[in-house]
């Protein structure tokens, strides 16, 4: 006798932890991605130099529970990808052309590239250890990166500098992985983006 009454206002309190720890979950908060306040610049590196340019960041969508980071996704729009380390007009022309060529980013077969979070993981401040799913050319592989995520009332900032494999997605051109003896015609297999996310509350959130 004594343990039943011991026990049922024991079970009472756990069920009535567990229910105010349900209560007290917050609520998932949507930020839209602003494509015209975000920004993407790339820059690959090849024996001679490099090159560097911009591209837009498509449609995308972040979401908070409470302070985390608990999903995200956005576009790259390849068709607008865009040469500004070169003045000349013909030779830059020249160079978007074979980027968005079967060289490189095959932009009539692929015109988008994406990004799909799988975790952040906060480090110190306002880092985040980013993991995700890049794809490119229909190719998918997972990524990791720092990235700062700043919410500032109804905006959402997150800013990164992501290191790509090119070879991983089928982009070989001139990669020693795969060409020999091309001395100073080699490009690097790696490139960066600079990416930087702007998103604004969902309206009725």
């Amino acid at each position: 006798m004594k343990l039943k009454t011991i026990a049922s206002p024991l079970c009472w309190i756990l069920g009535l932890l567990a229910l105010s720890a349900f209560l007290e979950k917050p609520a998932e908060e949507k930020f839209v991605v602003d494509t015209q306040a975000s920004t993407l610049v790339w820059t690959a590196k090849k024996v001679t130099g490099s090159h560097t340019g911009a591209v837009k960041v498509g449609a995308g969508e972040l979401a908070l529970e409470g302070k985390a980071l608990k999903r995200g996704s956005f576009d790259i729009d390849l068709a607008s990808i865009t040469v500004t380390d070169i003045t000349d007009a013909q030779s830059n022309a020249k160079l978007v052309g074979h980027l968005k060529g079967e060289d490189f980013f095959s932009v009539n077969a692929f015109p988008k590239a994406s990004f799909v979070l799988s975790s952040a993981t906060p480090q110190a401040g306002t880092t985040y250890l980013v993991k995700g799913k890049l794809t490119i050319k229909g190719i998918t592989n997972d990524i990791e990166f720092p990235a700062s995520i700043v919410k500032d009332g109804k905006k959402l900032t997150a800013t990164a500098k992501i290191v790509v494999d090119r070879t991983k997605y089928d982009i070989r051109y001139r990669s020693t992985n795969f060409f020999e003896n091309l001395g100073d015609k080699a490009i690097e297999n790696e490139f960066t983006l600079d990416i930087k996310l702007v998103a604004a509350a969902q309206k009725g959130v």
